[in-house]
């Protein structure tokens, strides 16, 4: 890959979560200062990101793919993305928010798959070059959290702001990129785009199991995502986004770890590992404060690089290996629709509904609220452990035989 190819992408990974990471983690912080929403309001705009993921697929799939290069769809989603958010921010009403916040991110969700698949084009071994390129974006979402959480404007409309600029300049930008034209002379199967064809992938309890799993433990997540932010702003911690972004440094070192990990391990226990952390995380927020327990909503921050890595990174790996070459992008594709779609878009909407639950008056019970989510993460590591087993199994898929080795 020339230099300056690769000077591009990195410039388009970084854009592309700077613009996510400015509002995504103070979405719901700035409903409740702003727009005085309720729990239910604000899980509701939390989960506009998972519908748009329903939809993303087709987007790519069938229209991207297809008849237009991918970084002119990438410019101008963008583009029309940052007039969206031009008008988001004159909104001052929680029910009109959700409904742009959703049409903006059915133009925000396809940019993930079209930017993978930009950088991806230009690579001759994705395996070895897309991970530098990619670990640009999780250093572009630290360093935003960390403009917001410097200067403080985590609950004000400013993140958009930031966001609505930021989409302007990759969208200009995205004009420049390499030509990444249609793949047409690959022909996409409606069923292919739904993932339809990873379906004989369930005939394997343990793949099945692994797969309800992902999508109940994706319920936890959007917990997470949506309601970290005010619950550590209430427990009295400062500079809470600053603070977050340890999440993401976390985040990059598990990352290196995994292929140790996986040797050592195995991915049934390292799958194990990633849902004990979720369990402690949660409990960590639930007791935590910002005085002599702050030390406990530290360990759950940080506990993000493990809860990530170590089950939806080495799910995607155990996803890879069980498919084979002839369904792999099929069985990706079912999970990404599965998890980010419906079990955060699940989560969102339950996280919203706890936390009315949990409050009374204008005090939240944070306790209470991420003891839920607890249960929830324990819940699936006990279904997991009894019913997922680490073994070689053979699937016979049409005319080959793939062994998978676990």
């Amino acid at each position: 890959m020339l230099s300056t190819t690769r000077v591009k992408l990195s410039i388009m990974m970084f854009l592309q979560f700077f613009v996510w990471g400015a509002w995504y983690g103070q979405v719901t912080k700035y409903l409740e200062t702003q727009l005085s929403a309720t729990g239910i309001q604000q899980g509701a705009a939390f989960a506009t990101f998972s519908i748009a993921m329903l939809i993303a697929p087709f987007f790519v799939g069938m229209i991207a793919d297809r008849y237009f290069s991918a970084q002119k769809v990438l410019g101008i989603l963008n583009l029309v993305g940052a007039a969206i958010l031009y008008f988001l921010i004159q909104v001052n009403d929680a029910d009109q928010f959700f409904w742009i916040l959703l049409v903006y991110c059915f133009t925000f969700a396809p940019t993930l798959a079209l930017t993978t698949s930009i950088a991806m084009q230009q690579m001759s071994s994705p395996e070895k070059e897309f991970p530098g390129i990619r670990v640009l974006g999780t250093v572009a979402w630290i360093v935003v959290t960390n403009i917001v959480g410097y200067y403080g404007f985590g609950d004000q409309v400013t993140i958009f702001q930031l966001s609505m600029y930021s989409a302007l300049a990759l969208g200009i930008f995205s004009f420049f990129l390499p030509d990444t034209p249609p793949k047409a002379e690959k022909s996409t199967s409606f069923s292919q785009i739904l993932g339809l064809d990873a379906f004989k992938l369930f005939k394997d309890r343990s793949f099945a199991i692994f797969f309800l799993s992902s999508v109940l433990i994706c319920i936890p997540l959007s917990f997470y995502y949506a309601m970290a932010n005010p619950s550590l702003t209430d427990g009295g911690m400062q500079n809470v986004e600053n603070k977050m972004s340890l999440g993401q440094a976390s985040e990059v070192i598990f990352m290196l770890l995994i292929p140790l990990a996986y040797t050592r391990l195995g991915v049934k226990k390292m799958l194990i590992v990633g849902l004990i952390a979720w369990i402690v995380r949660f409990i960590g927020f639930g007791y935590g404060d910002g005085g002599p327990g702050e030390w406990m909503l530290y360990l759950a921050i940080i506990l993000h690089g493990v809860c990530y890595d170590f089950f939806f990174v080495t799910g995607q790996i155990y996803t890879d290996n069980k498919a084979g070459e002839k369904i792999k992008s099929s069985a990706q594709g079912l999970i990404s629709i599965a998890t980010y779609g419906i079990g955060m878009g699940i989560g969102s909407y339950l996280s919203g509904f706890a936390k009315d639950m949990f409050t009374t008056g204008d005090t939240v019970n944070w306790t209470q609220f991420w003891l839920v989510p607890a249960g929830i993460a324990a819940a699936v590591l006990i279904l997991f452990i009894l019913f997922f087993t680490d073994k070689k199994v053979v699937l016979a898929q049409e005319d080959e035989v793939v062994t998978g080795s676990l």
